[in-house]
């Protein structure tokens, strides 16, 4: 394990404690490594001397532990690198853990269930457990933990962000360019069972997403954008005309004119106490898309923070602007923009285009109960635009890793499950659950698909609104970018979002928002996302570099360890043998 990777542990998990990493009990005492006993002496060994005299001793390397935890790392070589086998061993047997998120939708769960059910009968010798998340911050999370353990899934669905973060420990995560291209077992391979894309078959776009560090470290698996679903009853109804394309002025305009309000106190577009004209779920999305169609900073390729600068602070003004009187609002702060949306209290909801079952009169998947369903037509438009003649939307969507392992025939185990994911059945059928888009050429250009997109609104299977937000990236895979991915671009995405939330719910707050308060805010959201610190690491290392040996210090302090246990042993032994000579 090296340096760099402990950093980047302690530095993910610092917002929370330290006891996320070393365990809960750390935070009462010691007593959570030793036992709960060791805080009041070793019961039953060599009584009151030995309290006094050896737990110094144990509290001494206890200490010297966590220094070598920090310190004593740096000049390991970690993981071995991965070398394609010559040969699969189908007479072994291997278990991949497979980590995916199924945004709580079953179709999504059963098409996982299937793929795996389908792999294992083809490879009888491979069996395939699964995990659900909800979540992919919870994935990102749990695998930080888990490497610290060394017990990281196989196969995990995530973004390039976190990947970034998994890459700062030595071949945690297997480069896939030497899989891509072996002529056996790579895409499409000749030993491979099933009928796997080529590598030429996966959409170019999407695979160089996830192409980082001079590597391929993931493949696409699906990929989605956002989108701004609206109600266009309500639009026409202030006597307002939709545009070819939305601008952030017609949005900021329209959702100012639905806050009108009658004697009672109800809006009057729509009748009742509650409306909220334009909710945005994801705000890091927001302000870097915004920041991009501004053409304005937000990070180098390399590292280097940008993102604090005078259009951010114009931005946040024009947000805080519309924030005040309850105009615009954020998914964290008022709720599911589908909910509203769907109740006929929102008219301009952005969301991914992979939630659109959750969208519109018929969703099939909203949350709320039908008697709260408000009849009005949905479109499905691209985010709002500063410029529409060049519109520019970010490319999203889960991508699939394989970390390594000990064992390459394990890892190549978890290769083919991995390509497995992007054959046609798998990919048609799950970017059938929402507004998904399959990554290869190979299942967009297939007559099943085909057949898909032309039976849209023929029924729930074919909802009109998720076929639409599927269209909607198909027209515009060339309009979308996506963000630098180095150590730390997780971290600078959540800031993005951060300073959105934290003014808006200032100025709901009847807070001044000023110069003085953008000030603080940068400083806040650097400090809390530890956006210095990323720069400088960045500045200072390019990729992940060899450390050398262990230093001469680290010896010793290892060598120390070992003494120190050794006499602790020793003495506990020459206390139990004196004890058991008294009791003759």
């Amino acid at each position: 394990m090296k340096r760099g990777l402990m950093r980047s542990l302690f530095e993910e998990r610092y917002r929370y404690g330290i006891s996320r990493l070393l365990g809960e009990r750390y935070r009462y005492g010691i007593s959570g490594l030793l036992g709960e006993r060791y805080r009041y002496g070793i019961s039953g060994l060599p009584g009151e001397a030995y309290r006094h005299g050896i737990s110094r001793v144990c509290a001494a390397a206890l200490m010297l532990c966590g220094s070598i935890l920090l310190t004593g790392c740096h000049g390991s070589e970690g993981m071995r690198s991965f070398a394609v086998p010559e040969e699969f061993d189908l007479s072994r047997e291997y278990e991949v853990t497979f980590w995916a998120k199924n945004d709580t939708n079953k179709n999504q769960t059963a098409i996982y269930e299937k793929a795996i059910a389908d792999f294992e009968d083809l490879y009888p010798n491979i069996t395939v457990n699964l995990r659900l998340y909800t979540d992919y911050g919870k994935i990102y999370n749990d695998v930080i933990t888990n490497i610290a353990t060394n017990t990281t899934p196989n196969v995990c669905i995530t973004y390039p962000d976190h990947i970034a973060t998994y890459l700062t420990g030595g071949n945690l995560v297997v480069p896939l360019d030497e899989l891509f291209a072996d002529e056996r077992y790579g895409s499409g391979g000749s030993e491979v069972r099933f009928d796997a894309p080529r590598a030429e078959e996966i959409i170019p776009k999407f695979l160089e997403e996830c192409s980082f560090g001079g590597h391929y470290y993931a493949m696409p698996y699906m990929r989605s954008t956002e989108a701004c679903y609206v109600n266009k009853t309500y639009v026409e109804a202030m006597g307002y005309t939709l545009p070819e394309t939305l601008t952030w002025d017609f949005v900021w305009e329209v959702s100012e004119a639905a806050m009108a309000m009658d004697g009672e106190e109800n809006y009057l577009v729509n009748g009742q106490s509650v409306m909220i004209p334009f909710i945005y779920k994801s705000t890091d999305n927001m302000m870097i898309q915004m920041l991009r169609q501004k053409e304005a900073g937000y990070s180098t390729e390399t590292g280097e923070i940008e993102i604090f600068n005078d259009t951010t602070e114009e931005l946040l003004y024009t947000i805080a602007e519309h924030a005040k009187n309850g105009a615009f609002s954020t998914f964290k702060i008022s709720s599911y923009p589908a909910n509203f949306f769907n109740a006929g209290q929102c008219i301009f909801a952005v969301d991914s285009t992979a939630g659109a079952t959750w969208m519109g009169t018929d969703a099939p998947l909203s949350d709320i109960s039908e008697d709260k369903i408000v009849k009005f037509e949905t479109v499905v438009m691209p985010i709002p635009q500063f410029d529409p003649m060049h519109p520019k939307m970010i490319s999203q969507g889960p991508s699939v890793c394989i970390f390594n392992k000990e064992n390459p025939q394990e890892v190549l185990a978890s290769w083919l499950f991995a390509q497995y994911l992007l054959t046609n059945e798998v990919q048609i059928a799950y970017a059938g659950t929402e507004g998904y888009v399959p990554v290869t050429s190979k299942a967009q250009e297939s007559e099943e698909y085909r057949a898909y997109l032309a039976a849209c609104g023929e029924d729930e299977a074919h909802y009109e609104v998720k076929i639409e937000a599927a269209g909607l990236l198909l027209d515009h895979m060339e309009d979308t970018f996506v963000t630098p991915v180095f150590n730390g671009s997780a971290s600078l995405r959540d800031a993005a979002g951060q300073m959105i939330e934290n003014t808006v719910k200032s100025v709901r707050r009847k807070q001044t928002v000023d110069d003085a308060y953008m000030e603080e805010l940068y400083a806040d959201v650097s400090s809390l996302y530890r956006l210095d610190q990323i720069e400088r690491q960045n500045g200072m290392t390019s990729g992940r570099s060899d450390l050398g040996k262990l230093p001469r210090t680290a010896v010793i302090l290892l060598a120390s360890l070992g003494v120190a246990w050794g006499m602790i042993l020793l003495y506990v032994g020459a206390g139990i043998v004196r004890k058991k000579r008294k009791g003759v």
